[in-house]
């Protein structure tokens, strides 16, 4: 019989979100696909492709919240954990039975030769009968005397690789926040709870060099005592606080709103959460994940029901995953009282849901005495969709406001098309940051180093102003002056994790 495109979309749908979620868990196309040749799409398939040692997965992202009003909103009713958001590198940490250690960053990079302290540190931090693990943390540099918290710039001062444990220069902290695997069983499926207590209990804490995420577990009901502690993070120059649902919901009215304003936040993913985590027996076979097939189940039952306005807030662990169950609440932007009117000169292919339009965008400012413009930053933030979709009608890539690379344009890379300079954008911003990347006001601040935008974030289009009326290099250089004067900032070192420094 001929079968209907419904039932085809829901038979392949539940395929592809199969197969992304075996892929989201071990990225490894030498693993799965021989499974996927040998057990096709089927339950197994999640049991084939579980979670190994020295092959990172991908890690969960948090939601984006405008403030902590509208945090305290989605998580009406809710038990949750509040946590510091480390001004440092997100590292998950892998060590096997064998006593060996993977470091992997947050885009899945080898990162091991780096941090040859952290790597000589796993046989002091795990207690007795712990064989194998993977934990996820914050890397921080640190003051080892006084335990203060350095600034991302200053980790980046660290070689990438071939670094000696005795020419450490920057000293850092492994701030842990969350345990996946442990002794040979996958513990996504756990809700956080559970799994912050393993990591707690059985992982031995050195402070200074390997401690717990600073958190405070509340509701939506202790408002003051949420903001005190995000005063405490932003005071220690956190970038401010993650907040994570701490149990799975019993009661479906506790639901939440997953409509996000599209200024704010993405919209939800494609891929539809995979777990409603249930009890079921213990994996008895190493690197069995503990309720696989209740997984593929949900990624049938998802499918089938289609997308719905209100979705159930699990306290899973969702890999490649942007949810509402962990929500990011960031110092506000406009704690600066600064904004900066930048030029759009090109802009690059998006990723995922926006491969259809330019994200992240390249601005850049003007210098005066020369008549160029010098490149700034990227922004991927603050734009609506609606806005997307004009800007990629506006900026065709064979259309008149594209042009080949222009000769006026100081910036050392490459962006898939480069813009007619033509409109201001406002551009909000959290700090400005010494960048080895960006020329901006070289020469004005620093004779090697140029100046970039931390967390860029767009506010409007200046419709009352030219390019020639765009903000000049030396203003740049002037807010670095009066923030430096304000708290002092450390130059980035290699460049390494400059692309950190707009939001994603």
């Amino acid at each position: 019989a001929k079968l209907s495109k419904q039932h085809l979309a829901e038979v392949y749908g539940r395929g592809e979100e199969l197969v992304k979620a075996c892929f989201a868990r071990r990225p490894n196309y030498n693993d799965l696909v021989p499974a996927l040749l040998e057990v096709g799409i089927d339950d197994e398939l999640l049991i084939r492709c579980g979670l190994a040692m020295h092959i990172p997965l991908r890690p969960m992202l948090g939601g984006i919240t405008r403030d902590l009003g509208d945090m305290l909103t989605k998580l009406q009713g809710r038990d949750f954990s509040c946590e510091f958001k480390y001004d440092g590198q997100r590292a998950q940490v892998h060590c096997d039975d064998n006593g060996k250690v993977t470091i992997f960053s947050r885009h899945l990079e080898v990162m091991t030769e780096k941090y040859p302290d952290l790597v000589a540190l796993v046989p002091k931090i795990r207690s007795e009968g712990i064989s194998s693990f993977i934990l996820e943390g914050e890397v921080v540099a640190i003051d080892r005397e006084s335990g203060d918290l350095k600034p991302f710039q200053t980790l980046a001062n660290r070689a990438r690789k071939d670094v000696v444990i005795q020419s450490v220069k920057v000293d850092v902290c492994l701030f842990a926040f969350d345990l996946m695997y442990l002794n040979g069983e996958e513990l996504l499926n756990r809700p956080f709870r559970e799994r912050r207590n393993l990591l707690r209990s059985l992982f031995v804490e050195i402070p200074n060099h390997f401690s717990w995420v600073k958190s405070i577990d509340a509701t939506s009901a202790d408002s003051d005592t949420v903001s005190d502690f995000f005063k405490q993070a932003t005071d220690i120059k956190c970038e401010g606080i993650m907040v994570k649902v701490l149990d799975n919901a019993q009661n479906p009215e506790l639901a939440v709103d997953m409509d996000l304003d599209p200024e704010e936040a993405p919209p939800p993913p494609a891929q539809p959460a995979l777990t409603k985590t249930k009890k079921t027996a213990t994996a008895k076979s190493r690197g069995k994940p503990i309720g696989a097939k209740e997984d593929a189940e949900d990624i049938a039952d998802t499918t089938k029901a289609g997308t719905g306005r209100r979705k159930a807030l699990l306290s899973t662990y969702e890999p490649d995953k942007r949810l509402d169950s962990w929500l990011k609440v960031k110092k506000d932007y406009n704690t600066t009282a600064d904004t900066i009117d930048l030029i759009p000169v090109g802009g690059w292919h998006g990723q995922g849901r926006k491969n259809a339009w330019w994200s992240p965008i390249l601005l850049a400012c003007r210098n005066e005495e020369n008549g160029t413009l010098e490149v700034v930053t990227k922004c991927i933030s603050g734009f609506t969709d609606a806005f997307y979709k004009a800007n990629k009608e506006k900026y065709s890539e064979d259309g008149d406001n594209t042009i080949a690379r222009p000769s006026f344009v100081e910036y050392g890379g490459e962006p898939d098309v480069w813009f007619e300079p033509q409109e201001v954008w406002e551009m909000a911003f959290a700090d400005i940051t010494l960048s080895p990347t960006y020329t901006a006001a070289i020469g004005l601040v620093s004779e090697e180093r140029g100046l970039s935008l931390r967390f860029p974030r767009f506010l409007k289009v200046r419709e009352d102003k030219s390019i020639d009326e765009a903000s000049r290099n030396s203003f740049l250089a002037g807010l670095f002056r009066k923030q430096e004067a304000r708290a002092p900032v450390a130059q980035a070192g290699n460049g390494e994790g400059e692309d950190d420094l707009y939001e994603e």
